[in-house]
């Protein structure tokens, strides 16, 4: 056997088997108290970029004017009485009238000072409470919030807002892994023990993915000390670490069972599978690395911390396959089958030959050797793809139709930026957001806020006051617009000669302009609030954003911030960045690929192999959450879009898994082309000894994806439902049928690399082609 650096690897955890395993020992027990802390250290938000204009003019406002963006709201509802009610206004008073007090909070803004913050219905108001804390740190006052607030015996007392949402956030999610792994890791060990018929093979896979998780997870804690890492990164560092750890050890194991079959000494074994699937290990996760650093291209924290964290677990999953489980092999050895388990169909007849693979074989123009090979090694994956072979066009075709078919939906997507509907219904900012789109006029509560700087001097004098009025005018001709809100509208009975010169004054004489601008205008700056006719994700509203960004303001400059232009900016900002980060992961896949296999052609066709994977997963996720089909049997309200975020998670995620199996198939087709030079006999074998492992890794990880779809946050269900869905897809039609498709098509073609010597081993087109002669070989 030619000695090699995995080899030596493997020869190294043999040696040193008892040290390697007292250091994982180590690591694990270090952990432990660390990996269940992690929630706390995590943060909700992370959904902004500088890069967009909206966050620009927040930031504006907030140092020119000093204006408040951070704030709950305190809702209050009465079946009895109405929020006219003097007794239903004492108690609104009284409840919240401790947080006057606090130092936290900044300002209160009471119902009674704004008729629009009473319901519909009447029975219903709320109260806007102003947090001295960025969107990020407000979560962490409600608890003193809460307790300040005093229980009223007429009215119920509901908190929500934007720090609400964030911090629901947080305790969902913690609940969703929780549910997740009670679910997943059972199903994924009996899947073990289905897969080996063996307690002690079945238990090696769950162990070394279960250190993987602990020591990740404690990793990422760690992280999140010194960074800001989001919430959502825990549910893909477990998927990943869970899925991964489990996958990797799965084809170690499998090929270390093989090679004791075949008569080698324990240490052999070791070193021939770390040479082998060991290899192909570290190259599938260099793949799927490659795939999760597409997102530290991105300028949003939510994407490069769940690039950060899912990288860090897959380099700790290939650490534990590389190190911990060769040296448990090594300790186990020939013991790796004991405890077996007997199932009623596990008794197999030996004598059993697939007779239709025997005559694809034939009419193919294999030669003797290949129907020697083919004698002793048949099954179904062997059957599969020679019956693919022979019509490679026939089940091409059908196929490919099949999977564009699932990605159709797509084509209709609608992309949107994460709020309370992507929670479930019982949590306090959710049934807040239900009561104020229900009860309440919501286009009111999400106004298009302009930040408005005059190009020359104060933004109250007598010009620039024309030139306001005039944007004023043009905004509130707009059939979109209901009302527009500034300086010139606080007191409908004046006119703009009588603003100009009220404003000419110092101080202004009338107390509530002058308090109103203090709040409204500084220097050259003044905001102007815009209520839209449509709701806050409405394309009308979005479009008037982007028309308003389009217009020229004499004398003006103006910039849009706000819920619906936040929205805009979210989706436009992240997929302007997108081509570019799929063109990165792309290219530095297909480099990977082309050293690994040293074919110009090969790693092509893996990359179009993943896209069509990706796609259906796409498709499921408009035809599911964007239109609503399943969402009873799911459990969830559809949202009505597609939360912008998840096609890209989805994608450098499942670039990379996607690109594993492709990758321990390929190896395995590899190995039997460099010994024989056939194509047909390669891609045959390759199948038989990896179709079937392949698929028992993708049930794995399609049981630990199957998990998260119990989620009750939409956004990690629909990751969950699109990741389950494309490796299934990837590992049964794709690498079942389609790799061998194009595998024959393709031929030597496969092969082609054009910066080295030609491999001298036989090719397929050297092989007899009289089929006589191949019957009279075999008789001789």
């Amino acid at each position: 056997m030619k000695e090699t650096l995995f080899t030596r690897l493997g020869r190294l955890a043999v040696r040193h088997q008892w040290a390697i395993v007292a250091v994982w020992l180590v690591a694990v027990a270090a952990s432990a108290p660390f990996a269940p802390r992690i929630a706390g250290a995590l943060k909700p938000g992370g959904f902004g970029s500088n890069d967009m204009e909206s966050v620009r003019a927040g930031e504006l406002l907030q140092q020119q004017l000093h204006a408040q963006f951070t704030s709950v709201d305190v809702f209050f509802t009465s079946q009895r009485f109405t929020a006219n009610d003097p007794q239903f206004m004492q108690e609104a008073n009284a409840a919240v009238a401790p947080l006057a007090k606090w130092k936290a909070v900044p300002q209160i803004i009471p119902y009674t000072l704004n008729p629009r913050q009473i319901a519909n219905d009447g029975h219903a108001a709320y109260t806007v409470v102003f947090l001295n804390a960025t969107a990020d740190d407000a979560p962490k006052y409600l608890p003193g919030l809460r307790e300040r607030l005093v229980p009223q015996p007429d009215l119920k007392t509901l908190v929500g807002g934007g720090p609400v949402f964030y911090a629901d956030i947080q305790s969902v999610s913690e609940a969703d892994l929780r549910r997740a792994e009670l679910v997943a890791f059972p199903f994924a060990l009996l899947a073990l023990v289905l897969v080996f018929r063996s307690l002690v093979a079945a238990g090696l896979p769950a162990a070394v993915g279960g250190c993987s998780v602990i020591v990740s997870l404690a990793l990422v804690y760690a992280l999140a000390l010194h960074t800001d890492i989001s919430v959502f990164a825990l549910n893909i560092t477990t998927l990943f670490g869970l899925g991964l750890g489990v996958d990797y050890s799965l084809f170690m194991v499998n090929r270390f069972r093989e090679e004791l079959a075949r008569g080698r000494s324990v240490p052999d074994a070791v070193a021939v599978t770390m040479n082998t699937a060991g290899r192909a290990m570290i190259v599938s996760g260099t793949a799927v690395s490659i795939g999760l650093l597409g997102l530290l291209l991105f300028n949003f924290s939510v994407l490069r911390s769940i690039g950060l964290g899912g990288v860090l677990v897959v380099l700790i999953s290939i650490l534990a396959a590389g190190s911990l489980l060769p040296a448990l092999l090594s300790i186990i050895g020939t013991h790796i089958n004991d405890l077996p388990i007997r199932l009623p169909w596990s008794k197999k007849d030996e004598t059993r030959r697939t007779r239709n693979g025997m005559k694809d074989a034939k009419r193919l123009r294999i030669n003797l050797r290949d129907l020697r090979v083919s004698s002793s090694s048949e099954g179904f994956w062997h059957a599969l793809s020679l019956r693919v072979m022979r019509y490679p066009w026939r089940f091409l075709v059908p196929v490919l139709a099949f999977l564009l078919l699932l990605g159709a939906p797509f084509l209709s997507v609608r992309l949107g930026a994460p709020d309370a509907s992507i929670l479930p219904k019982s949590v306090p900012s959710r049934a807040a957001f239900d009561l104020l789109q229900t009860r309440f006029d919501a286009n009111e509560t999400n106004p298009i806020i302009l930040a408005v700087q005059s190009t020359n001097g104060s933004i109250l004098s007598p010009q620039n006051l024309a030139y306001l009025n005039d944007l004023q005018q043009r905004l509130a001709q707009d059939p979109r617009v209901r009302r527009v809100d500034s300086i010139l509208s606080l007191d409908p009975r004046l006119n703009l000669a009588q603003y100009q010169i009220i404003y000419s004054q110092t101080p202004i004489a009338d107390a509530f302009l002058r308090t109103a601008v203090q709040q409204l205008a500084a220097g050259n700056t003044t905001l102007v609030n815009i209520i839209s006719n449509y709701g806050m994700i409405d394309p009308r509203s979005e479009a008037l954003v982007q028309d308003i960004r389009a217009s020229h303001f004499p004398g003006l400059r103006v910039e849009v911030t706000g819920g619906t232009a936040g929205v805009v900016d979210y989706v436009n900002t992240m997929y302007s960045q997108f081509p570019w980060a799929i063109l990165a992961v792309a290219i530095t896949t297909y480099v990977v690929l082309m050293l690994l296999f040293q074919s110009v052609v090969l790693p092509l066709k893996a990359l179009a192999m993943n896209t069509l994977s990706i796609l259906s997963a796409y498709g499921a996720l408009v035809f599911i959450f964007q239109q609503g089909h399943l969402s009873n049997l799911l459990n969830f309200t559809p949202l009505g879009f597609v939360e912008a975020s998840a096609p890209i998670l989805m994608f450098c995620a499942l670039f990379g898994l996607s690109m594993d199996y492709e990758v321990f198939l390929l190896s395995r087709v590899r190995e039997e082309y460099q010994a024989t030079g056939d194509n047909v006999h390669s891609v045959a074998l390759g199948m038989e000894r990896s179709g079937g492992i392949i698929t028992s890794a993708a049930a794995i990880v399609v049981i630990v994806s199957g998990g998260f779809i119990t989620a009750d946050m939409i956004l990690v269900k629909s990751l969950g439902v699109g990741m389950a869905l494309a490796v299934l897809m990837d590992a049964s039609l794709v690498r079942g049928l389609l790799v061998p498709a194009t595998m024959r098509l393709l031929g030597r073609w496969n092969w082609w690399w054009p910066f080295g010597k030609k491999d001298a081993s036989l090719h397929e087109e050297d092989a007899p082609q009289d089929m006589a002669e191949q019957k009279q070989a075999l008789l001789t």
